[in-house]
């Protein structure tokens, strides 16, 4: 049966009178953006810090919307219907909750502090095989954006897979008991986003909030690391599936005959199909792990995973391989916690073994009062690469003079010696912007570069830079 957003439905979902409905008015879809919401669509005026969606009431229905959902009245008199609420984002997600139990299709819930984005991706890829999936974009993964996904699931959707994200307590039970997926995923549990969550175990109880909302009968698929993800997943769900590396994962969820090529790309043997892993990274293969265990439960073929898996496209600014003349550049700009930015080291690491290796780091946002700490020590890590030239940019500035001040504080000249042996060249600037010429005055060309940042350091902003310098607009590099 077609589901369609009459009066009588918005109002059972926002919790209003249904005896005074209008039984012949009905809304075509459900929207937050006044500039391009749909003729007949039902406007939700949300509030934010930096806007107010009320002050584009009049503008929403002169688009073409029928209706809106307001905690107070606009500032111009309307003749549209109007839906008081006390809160429109707590609107937002009652009418995704009330989508969502009309659905009856499976829906695959994702998070974690890394690679949910690519998770999801390679889960749509693997589902999309045999399935018709509907689908998050982007990084439509907040209060806002899951809310608007769910909403937008057309009629003739077999599968929807939604990726959550956080930042602060309690945003992912809030999308979780929106969504109650009948899959319930969490990628891996790390250092993100200390400011609000306060600590691991805070990150962790976060995540972990995925699993306590799940459908009836959910089932529950994570990864191995950190040891105790696994361990505390077990005691919330009675069926879960631990994929990964480690002895920790189940012996039919690791990747057997595994070999990497030199651009660092795995495959790797599953259900007696050869796996081809879209994206670069020893970390890529537990994503993988995670969608092809996402698509068995879910009753997709091996044969048809795996081919699926193979066609699935990375994000863009997510491990991204790019040419630039004869440089490799790894674009990895799109998030940054310790747990990501080692591990895009480790794709540096895997790189064609004859080229000299080049990292940019440039800050790890929202770590709180840890953040000190933990720059120091994943700059310290990286020291130990076999980088040829390593740039430390913001917070990783602050945290090279601090290392720097510790080598002059050694204690003996063998200290200093043993610290200086086989490190890369550093070098070090507050702002990316301002090193970029010495960095550039050091390159010969043919380097393969990493760019690993928070996406507020906008770090991509050094491409065009190195397309001036070392070669013409970048194409994908086919691998």
């Amino acid at each position: 049966m077609i589901f369609v957003w009459t009066d009588v439905e918005v109002r059972r979902a926002l919790g209003l009178r249904t005896d005074l409905a209008e039984p012949e008015l009905e809304y075509t879809g459900v929207s937050t953006d006044s500039r391009t919401v749909a003729e007949g669509n039902l406007y939700v005026a949300l509030v934010g810090e930096r806007f107010d969606g009320h002050e584009f009431v009049a503008h929403a229905l002169s688009n073409g919307a029928l209706g809106a959902v307001v905690s107070r009245a606009p500032a111009e008199d309307t003749n549209a219907r109007l839906y008081p609420v006390d809160d429109t984002l707590e609107a937002l997600g009652r009418l995704a909750a009330h989508r969502r139990e009309r659905l009856h299709v499976p829906v695959v819930g994702i998070t974690g502090s890394a690679g949910k984005t690519t998770t999801k991706e390679m889960t749509a890829a693997t589902l999309g095989s045999t399935l018709r999936v509907h689908a998050t974009r982007g990084n439509l993964n907040n209060r806002i954006g899951m809310p608007l996904t769910l909403l937008a699931t057309p009629e003739d959707a077999e599968v929807v897979v939604l990726e959550m994200g956080t930042s602060e307590p309690g945003e992912i039970g809030a999308m979780a008991a929106i969504a109650r997926p009948d899959v319930g995923v969490i990628t891996t549990v790390g250092e993100a986003h200390l400011e609000k969550l306060g600590s691991i175990e805070g990150v962790l109880e976060e995540k972990l909030d995925i699993l306590r909302h799940l459908a009836e009968g959910g089932r529950c698929v994570v990864g191995d690391e950190p040891p105790v993800l696994a361990e505390r997943a077990r005691t919330l769900c009675p069926r879960v599936r631990v994929v990964g590396w480690s002895e920790r994962a189940d012996p039919r969820d690791r990747p057997e005959q595994a070999e990497v090529d030199v651009f660092g790309r795995y495959t790797f043997e599953w259900k007696a199909q050869r796996a081809s892993v879209p994206t670069v990274g020893r970390h890529a293969v537990q994503n993988a792990l995670l969608a092809l265990a996402i698509a068995e439960l879910l009753g997709v073929p091996p044969r048809e995973a795996a081919r699926g898996l193979a066609a699935a496209e990375p994000g863009s600014m997510r491990g991204e391989l790019r040419s630039i003349g004869r440089l490799t550049v790894i674009a990895d700009c799109y998030n940054a916690n310790p747990q990501s930015v080692l591990a895009a080291l480790d794709v540096l690491d895997e790189q064609g073994a004859s080229a000299r290796r080049v990292a940019v780091l440039g800050s790890m946002l929202e770590l709180g009062d840890r953040s000190d700490a933990l720059h120091d020590r994943v700059l310290a890590e990286a020291l130990e690469h076999p980088l040829d030239l390593l740039v430390a940019t913001g917070d990783f500035a602050g945290a090279a003079r601090r290392i720097e001040a510790g080598k002059a504080g050694a204690t003996s000249k063998e200290e200093a010696v043993e610290g200086e042996r086989s490190r890369p060249e550093l070098l070090v600037a507050a702002e990316w912007r301002d090193v970029y010429p010495r960095l550039a005055a050091r390159m010969q060309g043919d380097e393969i570069v990493l760019l690993k940042a928070s996406r507020g350091i906008a770090l991509e902003g050094m491409i065009p830079l190195l397309e001036e310098d070392f070669g013409e607009a970048p194409r994908s590099v086919e691998v």
